[in-house]
């Protein structure tokens, strides 16, 4: 077994309430000075001791955090047992990888450690997440395989894991597997709650109901453990490749190299954490799924961390486009909206 975390594991409080969210406006559409559209979600930004520097929506309604729970899967997989894996292998754990060569061969090389292949794999077959890969492939005539699903490095290293403590690999996504348990308790400790709700991931693998909250929480955790630990080496990894963990040109590694220090990782339907090493840490859920709000608003909450605006900048507002020039911005909107923002379009 890997070594574990100094900091003591607490018993978790009550599961969050399963309920609609009352979300509230985090982000606006505007086109030509109108607001065209408006996204709702929720937003919570913690201090570095932890205390809820800023909210709004509904932080602590149960939601599925999708692939931004990876980064603690992968902290229930050392501690379930998974070999020693260099740090580019470690980022693949706890990547949704934009299938580029880099990340087939690093979940390759994941699965021969165990004497294992793509067929052992138990994910849904897909094409490459990222879109220049994507439309490589299917240039090449290529269809889905499990390796290239944006999952593959997290599978492989659960049927590693499972491997190597002698469990059953067939049905390594049973919930009641003993590797899924594993995770599950890993889950539990980070976030400090109880799961409220498991489901099926998109990839095929159990996907534990938390809050908005408690999954900042985890993610603050991670960002501060101390080198050597189990969360400190997740952390560790995916700041040192943040292209492993996303894929060349994907906005989250890009965010990552821009703020130093930073751990970042998104999910589907418009979910993304961000933590910095002193423990201060932000976390989004955009309601509507829409990825385009993610972002500017991860941006928003990341300045009320502290983080220079100008670093921020490229991240802050997505250009709204009319007949192929800029015609207004989406950007953070409600509680989050920045200061004396300007969505009109520049004046040629």
């Amino acid at each position: 077994m890997s070594q574990s975390t100094t900091l003591p594991h607490r018993a978790p409080q009550a599961p969050p309430e399963v309920r609609e969210p009352a979300h509230a406006p985090v982000a606006h559409v505007v086109r030509g000075g109108i607001v065209e559209g408006v996204h709702h979600g929720s937003v919570v930004v913690l201090a570095a001791d932890g205390s809820v520097a800023f909210q709004t929506g509904d932080i602590e309604a149960a939601f599925y955090p999708r692939s931004a729970l990876k980064p603690v899967q992968a902290v229930g997989l050392l501690r379930a047992g998974l070999p020693p894996l260099d740090d580019e292998a470690l980022a693949l754990v706890a990547a949704s990888h934009s299938g580029e060569e880099r990340h087939l061969a690093t979940a390759r090389r994941i699965l021969a450690t165990a004497g294992l292949a793509e067929d052992d794999l138990r994910n849904v077959p897909d094409l490459p997440y990222g879109s220049a890969v994507r439309d490589e492939w299917i240039g090449r005539g290529l269809g889905p395989t499990r390796l290239a699903q944006n999952c593959s490095g997290k599978h492989a290293a659960m049927l590693l894991t499972a491997r190597t403590r002698g469990w059953r690999l067939a049905d390594y996504l049973d919930p009641e597997h003993p590797l899924q348990v594993e995770i599950a308790a890993a889950v539990e400790d980070l976030t400090g709650q109880g799961i409220a709700r498991v489901t099926v991931d998109g990839c095929g693998a159990p996907l534990f109901a938390v809050s908005l909250h408690g999954l900042t929480r985890a993610a603050a955790r991670l960002a501060t453990a101390a080198p050597g630990t189990d969360e400190g080496r997740i952390a560790h990894a995916m700041r040192e490749h943040p292209k492993m963990v996303s894929g060349s040109g994907r906005d989250v590694a890009r965010l990552v190299r821009a703020v130093p220090g930073l751990l970042a990782k998104d999910g589907f339907e418009g979910v993304q954490i961000a933590a910095l090493p002193d423990g201060r840490a932000v976390g989004v859920k955009i309601a509507d799924g829409a990825d385009r709000a993610r972002m500017p608003v991860t941006a928003a909450a990341l300045a009320r961390c502290g983080i220079d605006p100008e670093v921020l900048a490229p991240f802050a507002a997505t250009p709204v486009i009319g007949g192929g020039a800029p015609v207004g911005a989406l950007r953070a909107a409600g509680a989050l909206a920045p200061p004396a923002a300007d969505d009109r379009p520049t004046p040629s």
